[in-house]
């Protein structure tokens, strides 16, 4: 096991905490570009208690409305646009997953010489990576993505049909203020997508990185206890704060690169739920609930203690047959999703899917390796692919 770590990240967290957002900005600025979705950070009052703090502190600001899920590469131009027109020096993303992969990714683009999709990952083509960025502060709204702690970023594009991603050093906000009152709003369904989403973040490293990292395993094992535990609270008692904060979080560190540091993970399950959300449009964590189990019914038969001790030490089985338990422990992963409001086939989200083969070719095409693969444990080709899609299609 060889690595090397770094988050420079400053996070802030707790209930309240959104008060400090204001201080934290006036450290790097005093003009910010506020990045935001469709209104409902101004329907709960999070947006409220956001600008009446950035205003105390002396922090003006211009707002970016109008965020997306599934954030567009046109509305990053947009964003960066306005950015240079009104001469900000911060930008704070207040919302989810998306409001934050979007922020991050205008904040890069003012500085970048060219076009922003130049900076995203597309088979074929080496991506030509930013090297600055104005300073992002994060502010969550939604337990989900762990955007908020990390230098990553996924972007579509409508023009090309595809959604993929960009990892640069410079993309790290400068400050994460995470606020579980923040989510106390967030509707049912929503909810379970973000738990899904997390499960998923966790999974990936677990079951796809290297072998010999026993306290990566359990960092792992324990983020997915918390959150399979405290995610059900959560979509059943929106409005319990312990639930909230629990979930809160487990999507922090579940993706701010600690749980998977040493591991190498590859993301094939994201990668795939990438295609339906560029294609369909669907809900990223709804997209992955449907695909996580499916994928791992694939890939069990050739980890099979793995799964085992997925089974046994998150799903608690008991079965001391690995090959069994593996089975049963999927079977109450996808039991779980089900329960708390996930799709389970494609169909369940979208009116007309695709062919499975279809499904199986656009993913190749935007991340699959020299050989045709893509990457995991273990590398899949076209054909296992179009096997994972069908069965869920």
């Amino acid at each position: 096991m060889k690595f090397s770590f770094y988050n420079p990240t400053r996070l802030i967290f707790g209930a309240r905490c959104v008060s400090k957002l204001g201080e934290a900005a006036a450290s790097y600025g005093s003009m910010a570009l506020l990045v935001t979705g469709r209104g409902s950070v101004k329907r709960s009052g999070a947006f409220e208690r956001a600008v009446e703090s950035l205003k105390t502190a002396g922090v003006s600001f211009v707002e970016c409305e109008g965020v997306e899920p599934n954030p567009r590469i046109s509305t990053v131009r947009r964003g960066a646009e306005m950015i240079r027109r009104h001469r900000c020096d911060l930008v704070v993303a207040l919302g989810g997953g998306s409001v934050m992969d979007a922020a991050k990714v205008m904040a890069a683009a003012a500085l970048y010489e060219g076009d922003p999709w130049d900076m995203m990952y597309v088979r074929g083509r080496k991506p030509r990576l930013p090297d600055k960025a104005l300073p992002v502060i994060t502010v969550p709204t939604l337990a989900a993505t762990g955007s908020e702690m990390n230098e990553g970023a996924v972007i579509s594009s409508d023009e090309l049909k595809v959604k993929t991603f960009v990892e640069a050093e410079c993309l790290f906000p400068r400050v994460a203020v995470v606020d579980p009152e923040l989510t106390l709003s967030v509707p049912r369904d929503h909810t379970a997508y973000g738990v899904s989403d997390i499960i998923a973040h966790l999974t990936e490293g677990y079951f796809n990185g290297v072998d010999g990292t026993p306290i990566q395993d359990g960092f792992a094992e324990a983020a997915l206890r918390t959150v399979i535990r405290w995610g059900r609270v959560a979509v059943e008692d929106g409005s319990s704060l312990e639930a909230r904060t629990q979930v809160q979080w487990a999507s922090v560190v579940a993706l701010n690169g600690w749980v998977q540091v040493g591991t190498r993970a590859y993301f094939p399950v994201h990668m795939m739920e990438h295609t339906l959300s560029a294609l369909h449009d669907v809900p990223h964590g709804a997209g992955l609930a449907v695909l996580n189990p499916a994928w791992m019914s694939f890939a069990a038969p050739s980890r099979v203690e793995k799964f085992a001790a997925f089974a046994r030490n998150v799903m608690e089985v008991q079965d001391r047959d690995d090959g069994s338990a593996a089975e049963e422990g999927i079977r109450r992963l996808r039991e779980f999703l089900a329960s708390i409001g996930c799709p389970s086939r494609i169909s369940d989200m979208v009116d007309s899917p695709l062919e499975p083969v279809d499904y199986a070719r656009a993913t190749l095409d935007v991340a699959g390796d020299e050989r045709g693969l893509l990457r995991g444990r273990p590398h899949m080709d076209l054909s296992d692919l179009e096997g994972i899609f069908k069965s869920v299609v």
